[in-house]
């Protein structure tokens, strides 16, 4: 479990923006608005963030954005990189894939953008856009 402090930083790629309509899965049809937020298995391991393989982890954390766009929503970390992995490789709503993709186009996000998740305390996670000044 993630300690209070611990923080990452994921880049966003067309896949988390453009999650229910850019797949390579025929499992279900298209659904725009769905996206999620990619946790590197480097940091997956780093902070112990685990999916539901893993026996008494948490997959629950409550989330908040530093704009203030979402407050106190949910977000559910899980995926696989292998049939028996417990770490992590993503973040989604709980119940609610078009979460993320709400407040990704609230702010506008594109290709590119950076994310830091910083952990407010083990179970609640503060999400901020990175803005870079050229």
């Amino acid at each position: 479990m993630p300690n209070t402090g611990d923080t990452f930083v994921t880049t966003l790629k067309r896949a988390h923006l453009f999650w229910g309509s850019h797949r390579h899965t025929n499992t279900r049809g298209i659904v725009y608005g769905e996206a999620y937020l990619h946790i590197p298995i480097a940091q997956a391991r780093r902070l112990n963030i685990y999916n539901e393989k893993q026996p008494n982890g948490n997959i629950i954390y409550n989330c908040n954005t530093s704009d203030g766009f979402l407050t106190n929503s949910i977000l559910k970390s899980s995926g696989k990189r292998s049939e028996n992995d417990v770490y992590a490789k993503q973040f989604h709503g709980n119940g609610n894939l078009k979460l993320l993709g709400t407040w990704f186009n609230h702010i506008n996000a594109q290709i590119g953008d950076r994310i830091e998740i910083k952990f407010i305390s083990p179970t609640e996670i503060l999400l901020t856009r990175i803005w870079f000044i050229i």
